[in-house]
């Protein structure tokens, strides 16, 4: 669950507030095991997301940093290429790259590209 979670300090533009609670949704799901709560649980589950979002946002907006802040396609790019996102985006990111690897699933992309 928490692989989803990614770094948010000091980038341009600043997260916004819907990624402070997509990463607060993420981490709370992942301390109390619920993907959706019931509805016993549904006030505190949501009661911890908003704590959590809250918690982060200070957090974010009271971190210094003296290094520029990070271009958030580049830093994609540099993800997809470093072999951390997902299969699909790695392939459109480097097609070529990925048609050469030895794993199955460029195996069945190199072979696509042969079909009519």
């Amino acid at each position: 669950m928490c692989r989803n979670i990614r770094t948010l300090f000091n980038f341009e533009p600043p997260a916004s507030e819907q990624e402070l609670r997509a990463a607060a949704l993420q981490f709370v799901r992942k301390l109390s095991g619920f993907n959706a709560p019931s509805r016993a649980n549904e006030a505190a589950f949501e009661m911890a997301v908003q704590e959590v979002t809250a918690s982060a946002q200070r957090l974010i907006t009271s971190l210094v940093t003296h290094t520029e802040p990070r271009d958030r396609e580049t830093e994609a790019a540099r993800h997809c290429a470093s072999g951390r996102g997902s299969a699909s985006a790695r392939a459109q990111a480097d097609p070529v790259f990925f048609a050469t690897s030895s794993t199955p699933a460029s195996w069945l992309l190199s072979r696509q590209r042969s079909w009519p």
